[in-house]
């Protein structure tokens, strides 16, 4: 009886652990109390401010040129470009080697790059901040852990004293 309830303990307490994961995971809380440590919910200046138009832009921009309607406009573009290119016989406005084709691929990457560096930078920074958070709270259910361990330490010996 008192080992199927050191069991029961175990398994609530494992289900709590992964339920607060699942929860820190969905809405990044962590505000989370302990007896003897604190874990203080800092809300740090990177998640205070509104983005600005520009940073906006450029998640939306990086959104859309990572996804495969993207990938798959371009390629019909491009396919077009060629296609009309090689069969007009009159105002062929770029011959074969396609040298403004090139010119407009080269200028799109060439654009494209640092808006999506500027949107990657600042997930990355978001990121860092949610690992910091995140190992404060592995810790904090480290020693939870260990109190846990301790207390059913305490129950065996008194059930072992009976």
């Amino acid at each position: 009886m008192i080992i199927l309830f050191i069991n029961l303990m175990i398994f609530w307490f494992f289900v709590k652990i992964e339920q607060l994961q699942q929860n820190l995971n969905k809405s990044n809380i962590f505000n989370i109390c302990m007896e003897k440590k604190r874990i203080k919910k800092e809300i740090h200046p990177v998640f205070k401010t509104k983005l600005t138009f520009g940073q906006k832009a450029s998640d939306k921009i990086t959104n859309f040129c990572g996804s495969w309607a993207f990938i798959f406009i371009t390629f019909i573009i491009i396919f077009i470009w060629v296609t009309l290119n090689i069969y007009a016989f009159i105002n062929r406005w770029d011959p074969y080697p396609f040298i403004l084709l090139n010119l407009i691929l080269s200028c799109l990457a060439a654009i494209q790059a640092p808006i999506i560096l500027m949107s990657q930078n600042r997930l990355v920074q978001r990121e860092r901040i949610i690992q910091k958070y995140d190992y404060l709270v592995n810790v904090k259910a480290e020693h939870e852990i260990q109190d846990m361990q301790k207390d059913l330490e305490e129950i065996k010996r008194l059930i072992k004293k009976r």
